[in-house]
């Protein structure tokens, strides 16, 4: 089970709502979701994929629709998780089977 899949789960949404959402947010067609919503998942794609190439102009846009804390959160868990990901490609470890976050039963 991936860590976003884990984290929806504690959100509180369930098993289908988790696969619809994560099939959406995979596939890059973000209409569905809010204008902001849009924005910081464009935004935190960038990071992952080309982060040279994020702006002043991103952060003013990002600070423009979320705010300066709101925005620092964003660029900084982006970058945190891209970080943890290549730790973890790195070491190849492989990701849980169960949800780590879940109440114990």
């Amino acid at each position: 089970m991936g860590h976003s899949e884990m984290l929806l789960a504690v959100a509180g949404l369930k098993q289908a709502e988790i696969k619809e959402r994560t099939g959406k947010l995979a596939g890059g067609d973000w209409s569905d979701f809010p204008p902001a919503e849009q924005l910081a998942f464009r935004l935190g794609y960038q990071l992952t994929q080309n982060p040279a190439a994020f702006s002043d102009g991103d952060v003013r846009e990002l600070v423009a629709t979320f705010g300066s804390d709101r925005s620092l959160d964003l660029i900084w868990y982006a970058a945190w998780c891209n970080y943890m990901t290549r730790v973890a490609d790195g070491f190849q470890l492989p990701l849980e089977r169960e949800n780590v976050f879940a109440e114990p039963k």
